[in-house]
């Protein structure tokens, strides 16, 4: 699909849980798609029934997963460096949930900047089921994303939260019931990609800058993500040509 790269999580047999090796090729496929001017959003899903239902518990268990010196020496033990390469990406990320999106999993949709689901996506914390804390991000995206209270009702009861409620709580952004999460991600994505990509890279780095800003820094990024997205001058006379011709611009990122 033109300027859209779609990962699929391929493991259905076990609701795409993640073990090490599907977890190396999703950080591939963020640093691919993260240098490749040509792709302008990214779509992740899941195979089969599920979206993601966390690490895979298995793996650990036996010690199949064998670890590399690079993660023996990781400061944020793996989990960590992991949601911080999603936070690196600045092209939009768009989660199309299909179904369970569990622990990291859940955790996993949360990085993305937009989650689309269908009538059977789920969401659960699970981690204090499993006598853990959160990791890989989920208590700081959780509470930016529903509020405090809410997010610390998720995580200490560890309760399932099926998809109208998760939209209505904001964990979904859109919600369809006629159509596949996938179907309705991708329409999403087409719209974000046919929009002047430097705009919209320099609109998610202002975003992620002002979460947590004062308002006078908010505005100093504001200035500059404005000066970054004026920098691509052809596409700025394309976006104005294009409405006095009242057509769709064809933006070429510069």
């Amino acid at each position: 699909m033109g300027h859209v790269s779609i990962a699929t999580l391929n493991r259905p047999q076990v609701l795409n849980a993640l073990d090490s090796i599907l977890r190396a090729d999703l950080l591939s496929w963020l640093g691919t798609c993260a240098n490749d001017d040509e792709i302008r959003v990214l779509v992740i899903t899941g195979a089969g029934r599920g979206f993601c239902s966390g690490a895979d518990v298995s793996t650990e268990a036996i010690g199949t997963d064998v670890a590399t010196q690079a993660d023996l020496l990781d400061d944020l033990e793996g989990a960590g460096s992991r949601a911080l390469a999603f936070d690196a990406v600045d092209k939009p990320i768009v989660a199309a949930i299909n179904g369970v999106a569990a622990g990291s999993g859940m955790s996993l949709a949360l990085s993305c900047d937009l989650r689309v689901g269908d009538a059977k996506a789920r969401f659960r914390t699970a981690f204090s089921e499993r006598a853990l804390s959160p990791d890989s991000a989920m208590s700081y995206h959780l509470p930016r994303i529903l509020g405090y209270s809410r997010a610390a009702d998720l995580i200490m009861t560890s309760r399932d939260v099926n998809a109208e409620e998760a939209y209505r709580l904001g964990l979904l952004d859109r919600l369809t019931d006629e159509r596949s999460a996938l179907d309705e991600a991708l329409d999403v994505a087409a719209r974000i990609a046919s929009l002047p990509p430097i705009a919209i890279r320099a609109s998610k780095r202002v975003l992620k800058r002002n979460a947590t800003a004062a308002i006078y820094d908010a505005l100093a990024n504001e200035t500059m993500a404005l000066d970054r997205a004026k920098r691509a001058e052809a596409d700025r006379a394309e976006a104005v040509a294009s409405f006095r011709e009242r057509r769709p611009g064809v933006y070429l990122g510069r």
